[in-house]
């Protein structure tokens, strides 16, 4: 094992700085595909837990990795429920586009 190898929060920080970036640029280049924009959404839930748990484990405090698991309880919910409605969407006009689904609007 080398010393003075170990991640700082830095190193962390550029991580989710990293995720964050791809998912922006995963939401803006691909406006049409529907599954695309969600898992786009979850890797930016993923870049905030990033976060979290780096100054969580820095700062020595538990509060960011509470609020760590309520944000993965959210997203996980937001999943379902989103992946629900996009095979509902999928059933009933054979493609999931932004197009399709901004169709449904009342």
């Amino acid at each position: 094992m080398m010393i003075g190898l170990e991640p700082t929060l830095t190193h962390y920080l550029l991580l989710s700085a990293a995720l964050l970036t791809i998912s922006i640029i995963g939401m803006i280049a691909n406006r049409r595909n529907m599954l695309t924009i969600l898992m786009a959404i979850e890797l930016l839930l993923l870049s905030s837990n990033i976060n979290f748990i780096a100054f969580s484990a820095f700062l020595g405090d538990m509060n960011g990795q509470v609020m760590t698991m309520f944000v993965l309880a959210t997203a996980a919910a937001e999943s379902a429920i989103g992946l629900a409605l996009l095979i509902v969407v999928f059933r009933r006009r054979g493609e999931i586009t932004v197009e399709t689904i901004n169709i449904l609007k009342g």
